[in-house]
């Protein structure tokens, strides 16, 4: 990310871009896992519904990630959305359907989800100047 597209973009956004492109890159690997792996899935019995919504973040992990690479606004819109439906669905999921008390890794993970969540929509101000280009001038 330090030259081409990402050519005049301060340190300070391109590194927010790095670590954003870097989480969904992980979450990407964790939801693939778990898709090929079940052992290493959720261990609650999931409504269908959110067992498809689960699956459907290895297509949306990534492309956010690329995305967001290739410094385009739609990824930040993207990146936006998939963590705060993907915190919103960890917390049915570990709070609702999970009656275990306390503390627990999915309460932990979902936690990790939202302020991530919340960090990426704070700062998507700061960040969708640097994402917006001016229009290519045709002939």
């Amino acid at each position: 990310m330090n030259s081409g597209r990402w050519r005049g973009v301060p340190l300070a956004v391109r590194s927010v871009v790095t670590v954003a492109v870097l989480v969904f890159a992980y979450g990407t690997a964790v939801h693939v896992v778990q898709l090929l792996l079940p052992q290493f899935g959720p261990q609650l019995a999931l409504p269908g519904w959110l067992t498809f919504y689960f699956t459907s973040l290895t297509l949306w992990d990534p492309l956010a990630a690329l995305l967001l690479a290739a410094r385009r606004v739609e990824g930040l819109a993207l990146g936006c959305a998939v963590l705060v439906t993907d915190a919103a669905a960890n917390g049915y999921a570990n709070y609702v359907l999970d009656l275990a008390a306390g503390v627990t890794p999915g309460r932990i993970g979902q936690a990790v989800i939202t302020a991530l969540a919340v960090g990426l929509v704070a700062l998507s101000p700061w960040l969708t100047p640097w994402f917006a280009r001016p229009a290519v001038q045709r002939r």
